[in-house]
């Protein structure tokens, strides 16, 4: 370690001899890299570097004798989140060769990492950061670090617990406490999924550090030298591991602590890299990052707001004949995709409600129908009242001064607007509006597209995949009542060879995954469900629903929610009658049937704009408990969130992973596109699949269905009044 100290002095004084004008030649991109464990940091060393608030990142590297990949979230700029997938080819994916087949060790586990010093001109970044936490212990580690930019080099120091631990010195925490001298065995971690704090921060310590340089004139190339304090004996099955007897290869023992590496970045969102660790391993691999927050701006729509042609002629004409307006309003508004439901004008009144599934913006919608009804209305017309409609219920009404939004057009002064905007909770009734234009019910909309089932990690193989053609569709009977169907039919696949059978002793809701993918990978039907919605009163929303209600359940229930609009919080309710669906995934049913509901509990707090949900209530195995669900929704429509479940069950019945977990994320498509589009990518995962805290997905929760009835939804796109 002293050693590399002062090769690394010697390294900051040759550096000085650098010109002044040294950034002219540097690489304007400093985004953090990313280390061969998934987590920022130097080669295998973690530093003190995090993304900014909203970036989501892809981590992929050949560490021999790992493979790691690792999706990697922000959540906030202080904290970084990583799901780290490992295999680990030198052992067997258990001790029992007969079960494991060819398949090598597989490991899943979660890294967080928390700044709690933001780097200043004299003070570093300074971070901790827990590796593996609730996992399987094969990586387990604790750190502290500090990284700090001098000139173009950004310096890293820090102290690790754990798997960072070489060299052997004694913990500095002992100071506390003597417990702090002595760590539980790597071996000692139960099922899995459990937080052993017995171990964190305790047992002696290792000192690491290095350095990232930008070197001038390469577009961005960074060299990469760190001392490594990675404990490679015990760590996974190393050849000082208890657990050893999985391992086949024992792995390299450690020549050099000195490790180099150079990341070259492809953009500004995809790096390269390489390196050389422990004096004989090559590594190299790949990351990248994009960052969610806000909207994509280098990305121009097609679809832009439309002006009105001859607007004094419309206007005219609209002020002769009160229906003649209404047929305007409904055709201006039909061409630039909001359909207007009802109509009524009320002296210098005029009051809209409208449907859309087109903007991701609510308030870029109502802005777009307020700028449409300033060029056709009657100038006798001074407020503008819209009712925004979804599933035939009332979502919020905006009272819309006309002056005032007409004068700050121009100039985009959303700010000075909004002083003339009063949004408020609403009822939708028919008999209060005065134009009714005729729909044409039944109304059905469609998409065909390719999707993907899949199981990853297992013994009988890595992957299996099914490719499908998809078919999603929704009937509209009238704007309360529809059908939504979604059913597929096979293209390819490997399942085959997928033979993993369940080993819960708890009844099979989700284990018996394996039989549902193999028997309905033909043709299957995924949904079949009718639902209907109702709206009685204003910030009060109602849903009945029966059919083929998810992929392994069938039946009936009803979810209520009170919302109110000026409020951040939301309570709400739901009870289901379910019986179990055949592996077929068609109509026939199994004799398992259980009644299954849940008090349903939503809060936003006001300044991190974190939604916390909370369900507590019964689930499909019969087991009681709480669902807690955090996520934090960002401007562009970006959304990540974590959740854990805890029921009347033990560890034991609940089987490997001790718990129910998992994380998932929403990434707007309208981000990519160059029109208008509601569509989201969704991803979620859990470590593992397990039939506890197994609630039914029914799809269609209110709390999403009424996302606009909600004030902050506007407080937080106001920018997009005159989009």
């Amino acid at each position: 370690m002293l050693r590399f100290l002062f090769s690394t002095l010697f390294f900051i004084i040759c550096v000085k001899v650098y010109p002044s004008n040294l950034y002219d030649y540097i690489y304007p991109n400093r985004e953090p890299s990313f280390s061969n464990y998934g987590t920022t940091g130097l080669i295998q060393m973690p530093s003190a570097r995090l993304h900014e608030a909203g970036s989501l990142a892809l981590s992929w590297s050949h560490n021999e004798p790992y493979l790691r990949g690792s999706l990697i979230a922000y959540p906030f700029s202080w904290l970084e989140a990583t799901y780290g997938y490992t295999d680990i080819n030198n052992a067997l994916y258990s001790n029992v060769p007969s079960f494991s087949g060819s398949q090598s060790y597989k490991d899943k586990g979660f890294d967080v990492k928390v700044r709690l010093i933001k780097e200043t001109k004299i003070f570093p970044s300074l971070a901790f950061g827990v590796r593996d936490i609730a996992g399987s212990n094969q990586f387990e580690a604790e750190y502290l670090v500090a990284s700090k930019f001098i000139n173009n080099i950004d310096f890293t120091l820090g102290i690790g617990w754990g798997d960072l631990s070489h060299g052997r010195y004694k913990n500095p925490l002992s100071i506390i406490g003597d417990g702090f001298n002595n760590r539980l065995s790597n071996n000692e971690g139960g099922q899995g999924g459990e937080f052993v704090t017995d171990r964190y921060f305790r047992g002696s310590v290792g000192l690491f550090g290095g350095m990232e340089l930008f070197i001038p004139n390469t577009r961005g190339l960074r060299l990469k030298i760190e001392y490594d304090s990675t404990n490679y004996l015990e760590e996974a099955f190393g050849l000082g591991r208890a657990a050893s007897n999985f391992a086949y290869e024992p792995v390299k023992d450690t020549e050099s602590r000195i490790n180099y590496g150079l990341i070259y970045p492809v953009n500004k969102n995809f790096h390269v890299k390489a390196s050389f660790v422990k004096g004989n391993t090559f590594n190299f691999g790949f990351s990248y990052a994009i960052n969610f927050s806000k909207k994509n701006s280098k990305l121009k729509k097609i679809n832009p707001p439309k002006p009105v042609e001859n607007i004094n002629a419309v206007r005219n004409v609209n002020a002769k004949n009160d229906l003649y307006y209404y047929r305007s309003i409904l055709k201006t508004l039909k061409e630039r995709e909001l359909f207007l439901q009802k109509a009524s004008l009320d002296e210098d009144v005029v009051t809209v409600a409208f449907s859309q599934s087109t903007y991701p913006s609510h308030l870029q919608a109502a802005g777009r129908v307020a700028r449409v009804l300033d060029q056709i209305s009657p100038e006798d017309v001074k407020t503008f009242n819209l009712i925004n409609v979804n599933a035939g219920m009332a979502m919020y009404s905006a009272e819309i001064d006309r002056a005032s939004f007409a004068n700050h057009l121009s100039s985009n002064s959303y700010k000075l607007a909004a002083r003339g905007i009063k949004f408020s909770g609403e009822k939708y009734e028919d008999r209060t509006y005065a134009y009714n234009p005729f729909k044409p019910f039944p109304v059905h909309f469609y998409k065909i597209e390719p999707t993907l089932r899949s199981q990853i990690g297992g013994p009988d193989g890595f992957f299996f995949g099914d490719l499908r053609l998809t078919f999603d569709s929704e009937a509209l009977f009238d704007a309360n009542f529809s059908l939504s169907t979604s059913a597929s039919i096979g293209i390819t696949d490997n399942l085959d060879n997928l033979k993993l059978a369940s080993d819960s002793i708890l009844p099979h809701v989700r284990t018996d995954i394996v039989k549902y993918l193999k028997n309905s990978r033909d043709y299957n039907i995924d949904r079949f469900q009718f639902n209907y919605f109702v709206n009685p009163t204003p910030n009060i929303y109602g849903k009945v629903s029966f059919g083929l209600l998810e992929t392994m359940f069938a039946g009936v229930g009803s979810e209520f929610l009170y919302r109110p609009f000026s409020k951040n919080y939301g309570i709400g309710a739901e009870i289901w009658r379910v019986k179990q669906r055949d592996y077929d995934m068609l109509f026939d049913l199994r004799d398992y049937e259980t009644t299954t509901g849940h008090i349903n509990f939503y809060y936003i707090e006001p300044r991190s704009k974190v939604l916390l949900a909370v369900r507590g209530g019964k689930f499909l195995a019969k087991d009681s408990g709480l669902n807690f669900d955090f996520s934090r929704r960002f401007k562009s429509g970006f959304q990540l969130g974590v959740f854990f479940s805890l029921t009347d069950i033990s560890k034991r019945e609940f089987g490997e992973g001790s718990f129910d977990k998992g994380f998932y994320f929403h990434v707007p498509l309208d981000f990519f596109a160059t029109s208008y589009t509601k569509d989201v990518f969704t991803y979620g995962l859990k470590p593992l699949t397990r039939d506890g805290a197994a609630p039914l997905n029914h799809g269609f929760y209110l709390w999403g269905v009424t996302e606009q009835a909600h004030k902050e939804t506007f407080f937080r796109d106001w920018d997009d009044l005159y989009d």
